[in-house]
């Protein structure tokens, strides 16, 4: 067993320092609590930016990694393997039998299919608009495509081809399209810019104007998809069908994988020796993700999910009428955002303390984000926690 000051000194020593740290070394998780490693426990209320949506080590994702990894753990893509079949067929029943699928290993990469997609089916079109304050992940394009100049400054040059316009402005839409462009890529609630929820109307519009101009629409769902709205996906609360879906994060139930989701009538464009991912969609992960899948239909946790979300987001809204210090709250499902006249940095720290997990996002937006299996006794926890951190501002 590592001393603490060991596990420290091997951070500073050995991985490069991309995150700013809590100081917490967590050793054990289940379902929405954490362990540290001097056995206090926290209650987990915004698990792995949306990766636990069955919260921690759910017996039954666990189970099926146990099976798996006991008979094969790795083949590559140039050969079958059942796991991934089922995956497939199961994601194709989750969209109504619209899209077929490409696995790959996290949302970034996902994103990365999509917009190699998108240049494959413009034929010349190339160009992708994209939104202020969103995010679509780290590596060079997704990165370009990313509305927060924040995470470009010191990358540059990045790729070109990508447009930033206002979200939910439509005329501005309207003025970022030429003959050059090819597609609309859009998060539906915007996570990590301070979750903002697309306008229906403005969406309604934006995909008419797709069909019209025959841009391919993306929709990233790398957060809220997975049942995390109380929809299978974000994009059924506005009654529109996309070109093209990205998944990742909860997907795998804590394991890692990502997968882009395109219309069956366009799907084939990519062909062999066209796009890859070396480990994208394993054995192993699959046969996480079909658990995952499963447990939601049958512990029924986006009729959870649809409940909690507003008993939660009522609570967080009398905490609102309690204190000045909040803005606004806003949400869809159990992901919810709490908007501050101040940075939040230090509301979050206070919540540790007390054993609650919680983020902090763009500064000034708590981001509230459970397991889809939550209780009500472990939101009036979470809550009562908030309130006396609050209390003390």
């Amino acid at each position: 067993m590592m001393k603490l000051r060991e596990i420290f000194e091997a951070y500073d020593n050995h991985i490069v320092p991309t995150y700013t740290k809590q100081p917490l070394i967590f050793v054990k998780g289940k379902g929405s609590y954490l362990w540290d490693i001097h056995n206090r426990r926290y209650l987990d209320f915004f698990p792995g930016w949306g990766v636990g949506n069955l919260g921690h080590c759910h017996p039954k994702v666990m189970s099926a990694v146990r099976d798996q990894i006991s008979k094969l753990i790795f083949i590559p893509n140039n050969f079958y393997h059942i796991p991934q079949a089922k995956l497939a067929r199961e994601l194709d029943f989750w969209t109504s039998s619209r899209f077929k699928v490409f696995f790959c290993n996290s949302g970034t990469e996902a994103n990365e299919a999509a917009i190699k997609f998108s240049r494959r089916f413009g034929k010349g079109r190339y160009e992708i608009i994209s939104f202020s304050n969103s995010f679509h992940g780290r590596t060079l394009a997704s990165l370009a495509a990313t509305g927060q100049e924040k995470y470009k400054s010191g990358f540059e040059p990045l790729p070109l081809g990508f447009k930033t316009v206002a979200f939910n402005n439509l005329e501005e839409v309207k003025a970022a399209v030429n003959d050059k462009t090819v597609a609309v890529m859009l998060e539906l609630v915007q996570g990590e810019g301070g979750v903002n929820l697309a306008q229906k109307d403005f969406v309604l519009a934006l995909h008419k104007l797709c069909e019209e101009k025959k841009l391919l629409f993306i929709i990233d769902e790398v957060q809220t998809g997975i049942g995390r709205t109380g929809r299978r996906f974000a994009y059924e609360h506005y009654g529109i069908i996309p070109h093209i879906i990205t998944l990742a994060k909860a997907l795998g139930g804590g394991l890692p994988i990502g997968a882009m989701l395109v219309r069956r009538d366009i799907a084939d464009i990519l062909g062999p020796g066209t796009h890859a991912s070396t480990f994208g969609g394993g054995p192993v992960i699959c046969k996480a993700a079909l658990a995952v899948l499963t447990v939601i239909q049958k512990e029924k946790l986006l009729k959870n999910t649809q409940d909690l979300g507003e008993y939660l987001k009522g609570c967080l809204l009398k905490l609102k009428e309690k204190y000045p210090l909040i803005k606004e709250v806003r949400g869809l499902g159990l992901m919810i955002g709490v908007e501050l006249n101040k940075n939040c940095n230090f509301i979050v720290d206070e919540c540790i303390k007390r054993g609650l997990l919680i983020n902090c996002t763009h500064e000034n937006v708590l981001r509230v984000m459970p397991a889809l299996n939550i209780t009500k006794k472990q939101i009036d926890q979470a809550v009562s926690i908030l309130d006396e951190v609050l209390f003390t501002v």
